[in-house]
């Protein structure tokens, strides 16, 4: 929600509502939604509904200490309830709300003045110092040092993309360089098996290679073009065949590091309705991920869990080093790194892509996660019907 908040026109009655997205808050928020929503069939009133995180510059303003919070703006005098009981303080005060709307609204339709402060009326100004004008600017001022904010970190995102980009390609095309030159001096050769063997395996890396630098280029393409620019194509997928696909491609990677690989795709899983290229990318960045950080001899597994008649579960496991609990939510934006991979290979982007992917599906994508004891990425697809 990102709330605009316009209060240069005085209505007869004005709320602000502040809410967060704290679990233990939902309940009680919904309560005074509820029982505002039955106080406008008394008397009608304009209601704007603000999430904190969104707007810390109002929770400053009106000094907001607890959530939800209702703030009433006008008529004056500004007041602010708080607590556990804001229905029962509603009920208290809403007849004295309502009269004091009343004389109000009467006071501005005829053009009278109060004694006191028919000045501050005029200006939408009440004894406490509230001016909608300055409400205005102080919002207009918080979205300029936001929008700076995001431009700053968009054009340092840039610059790092750009240098890991460069640093991670030299890699594979390094490899792909010598499995070609290689295959040249080959050629020289006397044909025989052996030499034969050695050219399919040379075509091999250098395929493989060239994939991953594909790869790496289409993520940051499509990271950049957001997840409207995805164009999905969609149709019905049967996961066991495209995971199994996927698989295949990793057999040396799992053999090298002597992985444990267990995988768990029934057959009889039901087909999703999705876009089969994407959905490889994600599970491949995923299996990638996990291969990266499972040491040697630990266990990956994927699997697939008919969650719903709705939703299909795809998760990917691993007995790495773990996430922090307060940097699980973070590692799904393309701007952030966890601190232990600054020196390693990749761009930070992956999983912001995987996120963008599955959003666009309408599925949702997380990570349960305990230091020491390895990761757990799940991600949902709708059921094709």
């Amino acid at each position: 929600m990102n709330p605009e908040v316009s209060l240069n026109t005085p209505k007869a009655l004005q709320l602000l509502l502040f809410v967060d997205e704290r679990s233990r808050s939902q309940e009680q928020t919904q309560q005074v939604e509820s029982y505002l929503q039955t106080l406008k069939e008394d008397y009608p009133f304009e209601l704007q509904i603000i999430e904190v995180k969104e707007r810390p510059d109002l929770v400053e303003h009106f000094r907001l200490v607890a959530n939800p919070s209702l703030v009433k703006l006008f008529p004056e005098p500004r007041q602010v309830l708080v607590g556990s009981s804001l229905v029962a303080q509603l009920r208290r005060l809403w007849q004295q709300w309502k009269e004091e709307a009343q004389r109000q609204q009467e006071v501005l339709e005829k053009g009278l003045s109060q004694p006191d402060n028919a000045h501050d009326v005029e200006n939408g100004k009440n004894g406490n110092g509230y001016s909608p004008d300055n409400i205005y600017l102080t919002e207009e001022i918080f979205r300029l040092k936001k929008e700076n904010q995001e431009l700053r970190e968009q054009l340092q995102f840039k610059d790092q993309v750009v240098a890991m980009l460069a640093h991670d390609l030299r890699s594979p095309l390094t490899a792909a360089s010598i499995a070609v030159e290689t295959l040249e001096l080959a050629q020289n050769q006397p044909d025989s098996e052996k030499a034969s063997e050695l050219m399919g395996q040379l075509y091999k890396q250098a395929r493989t290679q060239f994939r991953v630098m594909n790869r790496m280029i289409t993520d940051i393409l499509q990271t950049a073009k957001g997840a409207s620019s995805l164009n999905l194509k969609l149709q019905n997928v049967h996961l066991p065949d495209l995971c199994e696909d996927i698989f295949q491609q990793f057999t040396e990677s799992l053999t090298t590091k002597a992985l444990n690989f267990e995988k768990d795709v029934p057959q009889d899983i039901p087909p999703v309705y999705a876009d089969a290229e994407l959905i490889r990318q994600v599970l491949t960045n995923l299996i990638e991920n996990a291969i990266k950080y499972t040491p040697e001899q630990g266990t990956l597994s994927v699997s697939v869990l008919h969650r719903t008649t709705q939703k299909v579960q795809i998760s990917v496991s691993d007995t790495g080093p773990g996430i922090p609990e307060e940097q699980q939510e973070q590692i799904f934006d393309g701007h952030f790194r966890l601190k232990r991979d600054e020196a390693k290979e990749g761009y930070g982007i992956g999983l912001s892509l995987c996120r963008q992917i599955i959003q666009a599906h309408y599925g949702q994508i997380w990570v349960d996660s305990v230091p020491n004891f390895g990761s757990s990425f799940h991600f949902t697809l709708p059921v094709y019907r």
